[in-house]
C-alpha cells in the first residue's frame, strides 16, 4: 500500500511541485501532511480530480524558535516560493502549536518533541501521514485511509472537533465510514 499511496499523492501536480521545491522549503523536520495527502488519495478512489476539495497544502516542521514573527516570516517566504501554483500554502511550527491551540480550539495541547507527533494528533487517526521526500510517516498505517475510516483519535478526543471534521469530509466524499 505504500507505494500506492506515493503514486496517489504524486498525481496530485501541485504535491510534485511542492516536492521539486522542497530544498528550497529549508526548515528542520518538515513535513508535508495533511489533506494534500489523504484528500488526493480519496479524489483518487472517488475518480475526481486529484486536487478537488483540498483547501491548503500543510507544512508542519519543528524548530527551536518559538516566535510567531519567525513562523510568520517562513509562512511568507513560501507564500512566494509557491505564488506561482495559486495554491495555499500553511506553514506550522510544531513546537509552538501548545502556545496557542487552547484558544483557537478550546482544548489544552501537550508540548511536542518533533513534527511526526503533531502528525500523530490530527483529529482522524486515518488522516496522520506526513511526506517528504525522504520518507514517508503513517503511524497508523494505511489500511484505514485507503478504507476511508473516520474515528476519533484517542490523543485528541475532541468530540464536537472530530463531528465537525468528520461531516466536512462525507460532504466531499460520502463513501467515508464514520467508527465509533
Amino acid at each position: 500500500m505504500k507505494q500506492q499511496f506515493i503514486e496517489d499523492v504524486l498525481s496530485n501536480p501541485n504535491n510534485v511541485e511542492i516536492f521539486a521545491r522542497w530544498d528550497a522549503i529549508a526548515l528542520p523536520d518538515s513535513w508535508l501532511v495533511a489533506g494534500c495527502l489523504f484528500q488526493t488519495v480519496w479524489n483518487r478512489k472517488s475518480n475526481q480530480n486529484p486536487t478537488f476539495g483540498i483547501k491548503d497544502y500543510d507544512i508542519f516542521y519543528f524548530d527551536d524558535d518559538l516566535s510567531a514573527t519567525s513562523e510568520q516570516a517562513h509562512q511568507e517566504r513560501l507564500n512566494d516560493l509557491f505564488k506561482d501554483l495559486n495554491i495555499t500554502i500553511e506553514v506550522c511550527n510544531q513546537a509552538r502549536v501548545h502556545q496557542w491551540y487552547s484558544s483557537y480550539f478550546g482544548h489544552t495541547y501537550p508540548e511536542l518533541k518533533s513534527a511526526q507527533e503533531g502528525i500523530d494528533r490530527f483529529l482522524i487517526p486515518s488522516t496522520c501521514v506526513g511526506m517528504n521526500p525522504q520518507e514517508i510517516y503513517a503511524p497508523n498505517g494505511f489500511e484505514i485511509l485507503y478504507q476511508g475510516v473516520l474515528a476519533m483519535n484517542p490523543l485528541t478526543p475532541h468530540q464536537s472537533l472530530y463531528e465537525q471534521k468528520a461531516d466536512s469530509y462525507q460532504q466531499r466524499w460520502p463513501w467515508l465510514q464514520r467508527m465509533q
